[in-house]
């Protein structure tokens, strides 16, 4: 695996961006492995994900910041350093849906996804055998109108625990209290099983089913405390025909959420996502 450093950047656009940074890596005897750009033109942003090679850099990497942080005020930049042997901390949250649960712990059991996961928690006893399957910590954690803000208090308290950098709503069917989402910003990821801001809410194929509409979708996107609203990571869509049923629009729409989750998921991982207002670039 190549050890490598990747900075994500977002500023106001000027000229001599990109050889600005490209110069401060090559001064230091770095190898560009990507470097990806985007601008915003309606509001003067530039966006940027370089990553390079740290055999035979000059600067190591605890002094990194410290060295980049001049050239980041002088171009009034907001910033993120990374490092791809880092590993973050992924907890999984589940109700009784599994198939988007054990797609991830497949692709993270196998490598795909570079992260550590110490534990599941779910509202329900049902998946337990999964985590027992991938020897993952399990805990349940039932949640009531009566109970609910005494069962976040209990899976916050997990959360912190465990040193979380991220959590995946992996078909985990309760809202979120605004305190729950504000702790954790731009770090809870879901999966809705419409295409997004189509068919908002609760029971998204019983509406498209009666809507007859001809593609199904999927769509990932950071929590915030609007329902369904947050910064769009990815979709994607599938054919669907009258001869389709809802029982038949859910199965295919569970296939369509696997995938759709993952890769969200990964270019999280991968530190390819920036945001700016209510929405992404992802330089996938």
């Amino acid at each position: 695996m190549t050890n490598s450093a990747i900075l994500r950047v977002q500023c106001p656009d000027r000229k001599g961006l990109d050889s600005t940074l490209a110069d401060f890596i090559f001064r230091a005897n770095g190898n560009i492995l990507h470097f990806e750009q985007h601008q915003v033109a309606e509001v003067g942003l530039y966006l940027a994900r370089i990553e390079w090679d740290l055999d035979g850099f000059q600067i190591q990497p605890q002094d990194l910041a410290r060295h980049f942080a001049p050239i980041a005020e002088r171009l009034n930049m907001k910033w993120q350093l990374a490092f791809s042997s880092d590993r973050q901390r992924m907890a999984l949250l589940v109700s009784k849906y599994d198939h988007c649960l054990m797609d991830l712990l497949y692709r993270w059991h196998s490598g795909e996804l570079a992260c550590e996961i110490p534990l599941i928690v779910s509202n329900h006893p049902d998946a337990k055998r999964h985590a027992d399957f991938y020897g993952v910590p399990f805990f349940e954690i039932p949640v009531t109108p009566e109970n609910k803000a005494q069962a976040e208090r209990r899976q916050r308290e997990l959360l912190e625990s465990h040193g979380i950098d991220l959590i995946v709503l992996a078909r985990y069917m309760q809202v979120l209290s605004p305190e729950f989402i504000a702790a954790y910003p731009q770090r809870i990821i879901n999966i809705h099983h419409s295409f997004l801001p189509a068919f908002l809410g609760a029971k998204p194929h019983q509406q498209a089913f009666e809507r007859g509409v001809k593609l199904l979708g999927a769509t990932a996107h950071y929590v915030t405390e609007a329902l369904d609203d947050g910064p769009i990571i990815e979709q994607d869509v599938i054919r669907i025909s009258h001869r389709d049923s809802v029982q038949d629009l859910v199965q295919k729409g569970r296939d369509l959420e696997k995938i759709v989750l993952s890769r969200a998921v990964g270019w999280h991982l991968e530190n390819r996502v920036l945001l700016h207002g209510n929405k992404t670039v992802v330089f996938d």
